[in-house]
């Protein structure tokens, strides 16, 4: 058996080596006869940013004051209005330190409130986002080719026009 598939495996491979060894191969130029292009529609989108400006109201809370001259009047005041309020000498001293410390501590107080609901101011902002356009455009994805070669037409799609000739690989092997 293991004779039988030697000898099957070497006439074989004689027949495949003579069969290449008879061929040949040549190349010549075919008559280009029609040539139509492969044409897709393709939609492109292309970025693009687009920016505006926006206005808002923005509430900014009203500044307190720093100074101190409001306490100072507060002191003086409430001190003169203690002084009228006592009767006698005594009751005038008195009256006087009591209503310089009231008036001191409500201007004080009343300094330290808010003194409004604040300023609105309009700010402008800038704002921006990416839109996309789209468009369509014709793509060609190649080429039909007809030609002509040794009294026959043939069809072969390519990459790009071949021109008025196209090269063709010619075989030619003999029929045993």
């Amino acid at each position: 058996m293991k004779k039988h598939f030697t000898k099957a495996a070497l006439g074989l491979a004689t027949l495949v080596v003579a069969g290449t060894t008879l061929a040949q191969v040549e190349y010549d130029y075919a008559e280009v006869v029609d040539v139509r292009p492969i044409v897709r529609v393709v939609e492109i989108s292309t970025p693009q940013e687009q920016c505006w400006e926006e206005e808002y109201l923005v509430d900014r809370p009203a500044r307190r004051s720093e100074s101190g001259t409001p306490t100072i009047v507060g002191t003086i005041i409430g001190g003169a209005i203690g002084n009228a309020v006592g009767h006698n000498k005594s009751n005038k001293r008195v009256g006087t330190v009591v209503g310089a410390v009231l008036g001191h501590s409500i201007a004080r107080d009343i300094m330290r409130q808010d003194t409004g609901t604040g300023v609105r101011e309009v700010e402008t902002v800038q704002r921006c986002e990416t839109v996309y356009q789209s468009h369509e455009e014709e793509r060609i994805m190649g080429y039909n080719v007809t030609y002509h070669y040794n009294g026959q037409d043939y069809t072969v799609r390519t990459d790009s026009d071949p021109g008025s000739q196209i090269r063709v690989r010619v075989s030619v092997e003999p029929v045993l």
